[in-house]
């Protein structure tokens, strides 16, 4: 039997083929025509758009200014260094894990951190992101497996190199990364997602003078985002300007010398070291100790580390000559001798009676020596630092007159000093209370604050610019690091001068009393033998209770001591005791030291100053009484 022939027949088929047809025509005409929309009647516009997808600016880098002592030594430098970047749009996500865990095998950094510094970029796919400074070694293995690095790319980069290390870090600061909330409150001044920028110290406070203006270049990229030819520049780079310090390093190293020797001995955990020229405001040295390197914020310090650091019980970061205030103890008893005599309270030879104690109710506000001294004019009662004899003093004066002199030598405010980050201190007054407190002043606390004890609290700079209006004749200077700024070829554009923030209203007189008042202190041994120095000293010291309790119920306490030398600063024959070299209102150096919780049986800071002294004007006989640096099982409430 013959099968039937199923298979579809030509006329069957040619419906078919003529619909085929008719989709292909109309298919074909629809791209023609998309075709000549694009290139013909929007082609330019297109065209107009295409280039500007491959052409981007990016900015160009400039050194920062450099930093140098007041002798011309150089303390901060550019240095080449291998930074290692990626482009994103080179590295694909999928190789991204394990491209990273390479690299973190070389440099130690962990891969999820160089992922996290990708995902967190908010530019351009064609920008460099910012990984990390690598070590030459690391550069060349990169360089010369580039096929395991995608999208990878080294370069040399300056970065800053801080000669001196921790004994300028709190001064100098460091640079670093800039953060989002920074980027976008900068990015309108010309900083940019990977940019550097000053945090801490000088080169936070001259960020603007350091940094220079960055130059602007056109880049012509392909679909690859490679450049096709070399990139034209836009806007010249203008480099920053370099600093020239009052810093003295020779003397920076004294200071540090002197008060590290104590701490070291004595175990003390934070402490300063500030010296000034009165007669301008010019810091000589401030050491601020334990002090950590800057160094290491430079070459890309861990979060880890800079964790710890900022954790560390004994604050390394923190600047012990500004960022902080403490009660001022017998120190403040200079604001409370001046203004009783300024006031006419008393004169200079006016006779106190001081006593073992001076009683309120049931409260007693003891001399510390719980003896009293007997009848006393200024210079002894200063000289002895009778507590009983400054209780009658500021009730003599009243809490807002006493104010009113420690605002005249500067306390309560902040000095001015160019570093961030400065303290106000506090200076009471009955308004302050009862805004604060909503109590009014009593007696007792005015007694108090009288010998700088109570709510009274002060920077170790405030303290010094006090002693410098005292010794330079009532001139508040604002105390300056910076005194030049240098162009590019090391040439002077601008000085910074003296700047005078008030002459002190008080007579001449005054100051002239309580500068003899404080080489009183020295020559009636309250500093034990510093007087045997070669030189003429003045000055005062002072203990200050603050703090938590220990096991006895008894307070820590810390030690002040703040002192200044005439021009002239050896003694003579004719002026043995030094009265008309203090006198005189030439004094070029004021020196004050400031260690924290210091539990020792004399106050160690007189002998921080006094070894800073004998390093300073080279005395070689060595004066230090290493008992006064021995811990005690009490507190000696020595003022």
């Amino acid at each position: 039997m013959r099968l039937a022939d199923t298979s579809p027949s030509r006329r069957d088929l040619a419906p078919r083929f003529i619909a085929f047809g008719v989709v292909i025509i109309l298919a074909v005409a629809g791209l023609g025509l998309r075709l000549f929309q694009l290139q013909v009647a929007q082609g330019s516009s297109y065209g107009v758009y295409a280039e500007q997808q491959l052409t981007t600016e990016r900015p160009i880098p400039v050194s920062r200014g450099l930093v140098y002592d007041r002798r011309g030594r150089l303390l901060v430098e550019n240095v080449p260094t291998f930074v290692l970047r990626i482009l994103p749009a080179d590295m694909p996500f999928e190789v991204r894990p394990d491209v990273a865990e390479r690299i973190s095998r070389l440099t130690d950094i962990p891969a999820r951190t160089i992922i996290e510094r990708l995902d967190s970029h908010t530019g351009s796919q064609y920008e460099l992101v910012r990984i990390a400074d690598i070590a030459t070694e690391t550069a060349r293995v990169i360089a010369e497996d580039p096929g395991q690095f995608p999208g990878v790319q080294v370069d040399l980069e300056a970065r800053r190199l801080y000669s001196q290390g921790k004994l300028m870090s709190h001064v100098l600061g460091w640079t670093g990364r800039i953060s989002g909330p920074e980027y976008q409150r900068l990015k309108d001044a010309g900083y940019y997602p990977e940019d550097l920028l000053g945090k801490a110290g000088l080169e936070a406070s001259y960020e603007d003078v350091l940094r220079g203006t960055y130059g602007l270049e056109a880049v012509d990229l392909d679909s690859q985002g490679n450049e096709i030819h070399a990139p034209e520049v836009l806007r010249e780079p203008v480099p920053g300007s370099s600093l020239e310090l009052t810093i003295d390093t020779g003397v920076q190293k004294e200071a540090e010398k002197a008060i590290k020797w104590a701490m070291d001995r004595v175990g003390i955990k934070r402490g300063t070291l500030i010296a000034m020229n009165p007669q301008n405001g010019e810091i000589l040295a401030m050491v601020s100790l334990p002090s950590y390197d800057n160094n290491e914020f430079a070459q890309g310090i861990s979060s880890a580390r800079y964790r710890r650091l900022l954790k560390d019980p004994a604050k390394p970061m923190l600047n012990v000559a500004i960022n902080e205030q403490y009660p001022p103890g017998s120190t403040y008893k200079l604001v409370t001798g001046t203004g009783a005599l300024a006031d006419g309270k008393i004169s200079a030879a006016s006779r106190v009676k001081t006593e073992p104690f001076i009683e309120i109710g049931e409260w007693k506000y003891w001399d510390w020596n719980r003896e009293g001294w007997g009848p006393l004019n200024i210079y002894d009662g200063f000289g002895h630092s009778s507590d009983t004899f400054f209780y009658k003093l500021s009730g003599m004066l009243g809490i807002d007159r006493l104010a009113y002199w420690a605002h005249q030598f500067g306390f309560g405010k902040p000095s001015g000093i160019d570093l961030p980050g400065e303290a106000s201190g506090i200076v009471p007054t009955n308004e302050w209370k009862e805004r604060t407190l909503n109590e009014q002043y009593f007696t007792g606390e005015l007694y108090q604050a009288g010998i700088g004890q109570g709510y009274d609290s002060a920077t170790p700079l405030q303290m010094l610019n006090a002693y410098a209006a005292l010794a330079n004749g009532g001139t508040i200077y604002k105390p300056q690091l910076v005194r030049k700024i240098l162009d590019a070829e090391g040439k002077v554009i601008e000085r910074v001068p003296p700047e005078v923030v008030r002459e002190m209203d008080v007579d001449k007189s005054v100051l002239r009393t309580m500068r003899v008042a404080a080489r009183r202190v020295v020559t009636i041994r309250h500093t034990y033998n510093l007087v045997d120095l070669p030189i003429v000293v003045a000055g005062k010291s002072g203990t200050a209770e603050f703090g938590l309790r220990d096991k006895q119920g008894r307070l820590p306490f810390s030690n002040w001591f703040v002192a200044f030398v005439p021009k002239e600063a050896h003694k003579t024959e004719s002026d043995p005791n030094g009265i008309a070299a203090i006198k005189r209102e030439d004094s070029d150096l004021v020196v004050l030291a400031y260690l924290d919780d210091t539990r020792t049986k004399g106050n160690v800071a007189t002998e921080v100053v006094k070894y800073f002294l004998q390093l300073h004007f080279g005395i070689k006989n060595d004066l230090r009484q290493n008992w006064v640096l021995q811990r005690d099982n009490f507190y000696d409430s020595n003022s």
